[in-house]
């Protein structure tokens, strides 16, 4: 028989046994991996990173409620424009055991996939002709994430854009790497049509640039496109000053360039994107399995024009293209 006192006793223990577990759950420390192929990891660090979308993936987490230096440890690495670098990066997170590792573009991805098959990788890439999913709805194995195929389909609207906003060009160089060359493509599939003769020029290190450059003016290029890719991104300011030292009108794919100067942009919005990744970490800490996550594809597209730098190169741009714009910086 039971008394009152051992009763009661009993029926505390019983309360205190499911919070006990919600404590200690509650009291993890979960560690994220974040790998950048080119950008610095002194961009990336911080609560408030200088990069705009390290700064956006922190942030959306922080709202998620994860907190760095409380309930989450964020690990920083960068391959800085160094393609062996890729592998070593992603293998340091591994050693350091990392419940989830965020990847920001396709080699870097399929790196990540090479170094490990178990710890869940969120990544912006391009799942399918790379062979890092089986599917986009259901990508299988460990790795999940945000779909940057669109990138190769809007380059012929960034082309045609770019031919309405400054309607002399006819010689247009397009700065791109290996890996980028289906934007590049698609770029040639619409330009003869625009009366438009692309020259490509390959960049694919940070030293590249440069030459790169030169051959803009070494071809009298009208104008140029950057196309999206880490590495144009990372060298934006680079690409900007050119533009406006050599008085090119010049083409972007993200508004990072038009926010430091840059003439025009057309593609997703990457803060958004990487806002994304953040909430496929937060499904995958509270139990998802990233193969059964299904790929996403950006959904947030804008064109950015910035009429400073446009009077600055004797362009006025039409209105019918301002109609059309999502921002215009005055």
């Amino acid at each position: 028989m039971m008394h009152r006192r051992e009763f009661v006793s009993w029926a505390l223990a019983l309360l205190a046994a499911p919070l006990a577990a919600v404590a200690q759950q509650a009291g993890k420390v979960y560690r994220v991996g974040l790998v950048f192929s080119h950008s610095p990891v002194s961009q990336m660090a911080g609560p408030e990173p200088a990069h705009p979308h390290a700064r956006a993936f922190v942030r959306q987490l922080r709202d998620l409620g994860y907190v760095e230096g409380q309930n989450i440890i964020i690990e920083r690495r960068s391959g800085e424009g160094k393609v062996e670098r890729y592998g070593d990066a992603v293998a340091d997170l591994v050693r350091l055991q990392m419940d989830v590792i965020v990847v920001a573009t396709t080699p870097v991805a399929i790196a990540a996939k090479r170094t490990t098959t178990t710890i869940p990788i969120v990544c912006i890439c391009n799942p399918i002709d790379s062979g890092l999913a089986a599917s986009l709805a259901r990508p299988g194995g460990n790795l999940t994430g945000v779909n940057n195929v669109p990138a190769a389909t809007l380059a012929s609207k960034r082309l045609e854009l770019f031919k309405e906003a400054v309607p002399k060009l006819s010689r247009v160089a397009v700065i791109y790497a290996e890996t980028e060359v289906l934007q590049l493509n698609e770029m040639a599939r619409v330009a003869r049509g625009l009366h438009i003769s692309l020259i490509p020029v390959k960049a694919e290190r940070p030293d590249d640039f440069r030459q790169a450059l030169t051959a803009v003016t070494r071809e009298h290029a009208d104008g140029f496109i950057a196309v999206d890719s880490g590495l144009n991104i990372s060298q934006r300011h680079r690409l900007v000053d050119f533009a406006a030292q050599n008085q090119r009108p010049a083409l972007y794919p993200q508004k990072e360039y038009v926010d430091v100067g840059g003439l025009m942009s057309y593609g997703a919005n990457l803060p958004d994107v990487y806002r994304r990744l953040a909430v496929y970490v937060d499904k995958i800490l509270k139990g998802a399995k990233p193969g059964d996550l299904p790929v996403e594809q950006p959904t947030k597209f804008e064109l950015v024009m910035n009429l400073k730098t446009a009077k600055a190169l004797g362009l006025t741009i039409p209105p019918s293209l301002l109609l059309q714009a999502d921002q215009v910086i005055e």
